[in-house]
């Protein structure tokens, strides 16, 4: 049941999808396939993986591991294995390892080994072409599923951050994830207007490493890269600047050294990213229409993503924007969350889909 502008009521949202017959002979997913992580949730269980999007091949290009196992073989592998990320700026770049990747992942999460995928609901960067959803969803179908919808990511964000998407109020939400930002405005079940900047985690991560490379003459690796965002990255000066010790490779004598590095060493590195990220949050302002920008200085701007986790992130966007910005519980499984309560729920949220 919806009003007249095709938007669902409160009431339809209330009733609980039909069960069938033969519902037990099939599984329904939600995939979150993201560049740095995949998440799935399964209908009526919740978040059932959390691992990183990358698979293990051996010379045969057949999978030897996925997620967590390549991950730790990630940079470390001899000639007769190598490892593969197959996701890009938030879209598929190798095709058939994402969908090996996609296929081994939904075997790691099936509880019944006769059950099959029926419905499948995937989040995609809002800014990918015709071309790229395309990729995404031949690679779902390949992997076995019956039916697949895709939702744009920052609409799946929001959705999992609690908001009621249906409202004719504006919500802005930006959502930095591994290999693209996404910044939308979102009222009345649709997106009034988005970017996608092809700027993420893994941006940053080599930033690092060619900073590291250019003014201490030290080659580290992408995890070690990834560390040292985690633990001592800031986006704006701390209260108390941190330090670490980190290893890698002299570039002038080619043997192992190790170096003591401060917060201030990782803000320098990142700031280009990172302003290139405020600047576009900026942007988007500017191109929103004025009731709605009305809406979003009372309700703020929502950070979501891995992203939204470095260090007064939130803090540099304040006092730039100079308005409130608020970082989501739980901001790494926002977009899973919200692509699962679209799977719990398809009719509810039929507006939002891109079926």
């Amino acid at each position: 049941m919806s009003d007249r502008f095709g938007i669902p009521s409160p009431k339809s949202a209330k009733k609980p999808p039909k069960k069938g017959l033969f519902d037990f002979l099939y599984t329904d997913i939600a995939i979150d396939l993201g560049t740095a992580n995949t998440l799935i949730y399964s209908r009526g269980e919740g978040i059932v993986l959390n691992e990183p999007s990358i698979v293990a091949l051996n010379q045969q290009d057949t999978p030897v591991a996925t997620g967590h196992e390549a991950r730790l073989m990630h940079e470390k592998t001899h000639r007769k294995i190598r490892t593969v990320r197959p996701l890009r700026d938030g879209v598929i770049a190798d095709f058939e390892v994402a969908e090996q990747m996609i296929r081994g992942m939904i075997k790691k999460v099936k509880m019944k080994w006769y059950a099959q995928t029926r419905q499948m609901v995937i989040c995609v960067p809002s800014g990918i072409t015709e071309v790229e959803r395309r990729a995404v969803r031949d690679s779902a179908e390949h992997a076995g599923a019956k039916e697949v919808h895709l939702v744009d990511e920052p609409m799946a964000a929001a959705i999992g951050i609690g908001l009621d998407v249906h409202e004719p109020v504006g919500n802005m939400i930006v959502d930095i994830g591994g290999g693209t930002t996404e910044i939308a405005v979102i009222a009345l079940s649709g997106i009034v207007y988005a970017q996608s900047v092809r700027l993420g985690g893994d941006e940053l991560n080599d930033d690092i490493i060619n900073y590291f490379r250019r003014n201490h003459n030290l080659l580290i690796g992408e995890r070690t890269a990834e560390k040292i965002k985690c633990e001592i990255g800031s986006a704006a000066p701390l209260d108390e600047e941190l330090e670490m010790i980190t290893k890698g490779r002299d570039l002038v004598n080619g043997v192992p050294r190790t170096r003591h590095i401060t917060s201030k060493d990782a803000r320098e590195a990142m700031a280009e990213s990172v302003n290139t990220i405020v600047e576009s949050i900026t942007k988007s302002l500017e191109q929103t229409p004025p009731e709605l920008s009305a809406d979003i200085l009372d309700r703020g701007i929502m950070l979501t993503g891995g992203g939204a986790l470095l260090k007064n992130l939130d803090k540099l966007i304040m006092e730039t924007t100079d308005l409130p910005v608020h970082i989501a519980e739980d901001p790494l499984t926002a977009v899973v969350r919200g692509t699962g309560a679209i799977l719990e729920n398809l009719e509810y949220y039929r507006p939002v889909i891109d079926s």
